[in-house]
C-alpha cells in the first residue's frame, strides 16, 4: 500500500510538472503571437489609428495639403532620438500599406539611382491615362517615405496607389524641404507617413505626413499635414481605384487654343520656346493646348521672360 501511494504521488507530480510546462509553453506562444501581430516595428503596424479618425471627412477645396492639429506632429516625447532608422509597418488584412516611420539622417539617403518598382502592385492599382494630367498617368506608385530620404525602392510596405497630383503637388514639396534640411544641417528629422482609408477601400483617401527636426527641437522642420489623394478633373472610386473623367470639371485644354507649357508648382504659363521651360522639372511640367484666358482664370499667370500670349 505504501508503494502504491508513492507511485500515485509520483504520477501526480509528473502530471503537475507537465501541466506547468504546458502553461509556460502556452504563455510563450501567446507572447510570440502578440509580438508578431501587434506593436510598432518593421513587422508591426502603427498603434495610433485614432489620430487618423475624421480625416476622410475633410473636403478637398483646391489645396493639395492642409494642416492638421495646428501643424504639430503627434509624436510622443520618448520617440525623439538622434539615431537614424527607418521602419515600414506590415500590410493589413486587405493587403494595404499601413504606414512608415523613420528618424531621417544623411546616412539613410541613397547613393545610387532609383531602380525599377513596376513589380509592386499596391492595393487598388489601376493603369489609367488622361491627356490633361502631367505625364499622362493618373496613378503613381507613391512612396510613403520618399526614395530621396531613405533609398527604399520596390518595398511593398512603402508604396501606395497615389495620384500624380498628390505625389507631386501634395507630398513632394514637404519631401524636398526635409531632404534639403537634412543634407544642409546634418541633423535628424523624425518622420512618419500614414495612409488614410475609409472602411475597406483599396485606395487611400489621402496621407498624413508628420515631421519634426530633433536637434533644434522643431525650429528647422515641423509640420503635420494631410495630403488629398485626388486628381482635379477625375472622379475616383476609392473602393477599387476605378475612375472616370469628371465631366462637370472645367478643363484647361480647349480646341483651337495655343500650345503652352505650364509650371504646376509656380503656376506660370510659358511659351514652348521660353528659355525657362528647360528649368521646369518633369514633376511640375504640363503641356497643354488651351486658351490663355482659361489658364489665367484657373489661377495661372504669364511668365515674365516670354510674356506668353
Amino acid at each position: 500500500m505504501i508503494s502504491d501511494r508513492n507511485n500515485t504521488g509520483t504520477i501526480r507530480a509528473k502530471h503537475n510538472s507537465v501541466s506547468r510546462v504546458s502553461v509556460v509553453m502556452l504563455c510563450l506562444l501567446m507572447l510570440v503571437f502578440a509580438l508578431c501581430f501587434c506593436g510598432c516595428s518593421e513587422t508591426g503596424t502603427d498603434d495610433s489609428a485614432s489620430e487618423l479618425e475624421g480625416l476622410t471627412e475633410l473636403e478637398y477645396e483646391g489645396r493639395a495639403a492642409v494642416e492638421v492639429n495646428g501643424g504639430m506632429p503627434y509624436f510622443s516625447e520618448d520617440e525623439y532620438e538622434e539615431e537614424s532608422y527607418d521602419r515600414y509597418f506590415r500590410l493589413d488584412r486587405y493587403g494595404r500599406c499601413t504606414g512608415a516611420m523613420a528618424c531621417l539622417g544623411a546616412d539613410l539617403m541613397p547613393t545610387e539611382e532609383r531602380g525599377d518598382i513596376s513589380s509592386v502592385k499596391p492595393s487598388g492599382w489601376q493603369t489609367s491615362e488622361y491627356s490633361f494630367i502631367d505625364q499622362g498617368k493618373l496613378y503613381n506608385r507613391c512612396h510613403l517615405i520618399a526614395f530621396m530620404l531613405t533609398g527604399q525602392n520596390a518595398n511593398e510596405r512603402n508604396l501606395i496607389t497615389g495620384t500624380r497630383y498628390m505625389n507631386t503637388r501634395g507630398m513632394l514639396p514637404y519631401e524636398i524641404e526635409v531632404a534639403d534640411y537634412v543634407m544642409t544641417t546634418g541633423n535628424h528629422v523624425l518622420y512618419r507617413v500614414r495612409p488614410v482609408y475609409e472602411g475597406t477601400d483599396e485606395v487611400a483617401s489621402g496621407v498624413l505626413m508628420e515631421a519634426f527636426s530633433i536637434e533644434d527641437r522643431g525650429r528647422g522642420i515641423c509640420f503635420n499635414v494631410y495630403c488629398f489623394n485626388v486628381q482635379p478633373g477625375v472622379v475616383i472610386d476609392y473602393s477599387d481605384g476605378s475612375n472616370h473623367r469628371d465631366e462637370n470639371a472645367a478643363s484647361l485644354e480647349s480646341e483651337g487654343g495655343k500650345k503652352y507649357v505650364l509650371n504646376t508648382n509656380t503656376h506660370r504659363i510659358h511659351a514652348p520656346d521660353c528659355p525657362s521651360v528647360s528649368d521646369i522639372s518633369d514633376y511640375n511640367r504640363q503641356d497643354v493646348t488651351a486658351d490663355i484666358d482659361t489658364l489665367i482664370a484657373a489661377g495661372y499667370s504669364r511668365c515674365g521672360n516670354c510674356n506668353a500670349e
